[in-house]
């Protein structure tokens, strides 16, 4: 039995899920799966059982579980007190983005960071925003484009962030993209038109599911597809209206038509989240005070 051992079974513990847990560590999904099967032959005894997509702990893993997760807050607490004496000219920062953000926005953020600290070590790790939430206990800092609910690890902390423009694209041969309406549209206008929508735990789905429920519409979805790449093809491809980030379609060549929400633009804020809020490493304050200050927040 050996400290990664147990803290690899605290992370499965937690998510109930072999496969976020791995997302989690950095791990390869067999890596994980091979530690705790070593870790059960050590016991003797099941530990957990696979129950559907995800795992259930047995009573021995249960109380595993919870000496598991006191060695992994320790560990972790050593190495934030080991990187706050080293200050920043060493260090780890672990980062937690879903998906808008890790794509259009970490990628330049880690850039600067890098610029200022480079012998910080940067690890990220992304999702759709509950998958992110999920996982905070495996992160320093993270970045969501929804709610952050309310089940969040004790000792979190929320920082609105910046604020996001949703919009509608589709093709530019499409019904209406041909109506002249000055790149806006009401959202009753996509009742009658078949939609293409991100999977459940998207933040940008719970905004715009949101926004129609609020406003009456119908939706009539006719794909449901991860990542906001597969939203931007399968509309290209002719199965609907998409919804996305505006932050996604910089860099369009211009086949899809954007058009804006009217009366008022669908817009939601982007959030930080900090765990361990109480004691944060150097690291974590100083990459946290340049996303603010890029983010006007």
């Amino acid at each position: 039995m050996t400290p990664d051992q147990l803290i690899t079974f605290a992370t499965v513990a937690e998510h109930r899920n072999i496969s976020r847990a791995a997302v989690a560590l950095h791990l390869s999904q067999p890596a994980v799966s091979g530690q705790l099967r070593q870790l059960q032959d050590e016991f003797g005894e099941p530990l957990y059982q696979r129950d559907g997509r995800g795992v259930r702990l047995t009573p021995a893993g249960e109380q595993l579980a919870s000496y598991a997760a006191r060695l992994r807050d320790t560990w972790r607490q050593a190495h934030a007190y080991r990187d706050a004496l080293r200050g920043l000219e060493q260090g780890t920062l672990r980062i937690g983005a879903s998906t808008t953000p890790a794509s259009y926005l970490l990628p330049y953020l880690i850039a600067e960071f890098h610029r200022r600290y480079p012998d910080v070590s940067v690890h990220t790790a992304n999702g759709n925003t509950a998958e992110i939430v999920g996982a905070l206990g495996s992160v320093d800092i993270a970045m969501i484009e929804g709610p952050a609910g309310n089940d969040l690890p004790p000792d979190t902390l929320v920082h609105a962030w910046r604020e996001d423009e949703i919009v509608a694209i589709m093709p530019r041969a499409h019904p209406l993209a041909q109506a002249d309406s000055g790149g806006r549209i009401e959202l009753a206008a996509f009742g009658g038109y078949p939609l293409v929508l991100r999977e459940e735990g998207s933040g940008v789905r719970q905004t715009v599911e949101r926004e129609f429920a609020r406003a009456g519409v119908p939706m009539r979805v006719a794909l449901e597809i991860a990542g906001v790449e597969g939203v931007k093809e399968a509309v290209r491809a002719g199965m609907g209206v998409g919804f996305v980030s505006a932050m996604s379609m910089r860099h369009e060549d211009g086949a899809l038509q954007l058009m804006s929400l009217r009366p008022q633009p669908l817009t939601r804020r982007l959030s930080i989240l900090v765990p361990h809020a109480s004691a944060p490493s150097r690291v974590v304050e100083q990459f946290l005070a340049m996303c603010v200050a890029d983010g006007g927040g």
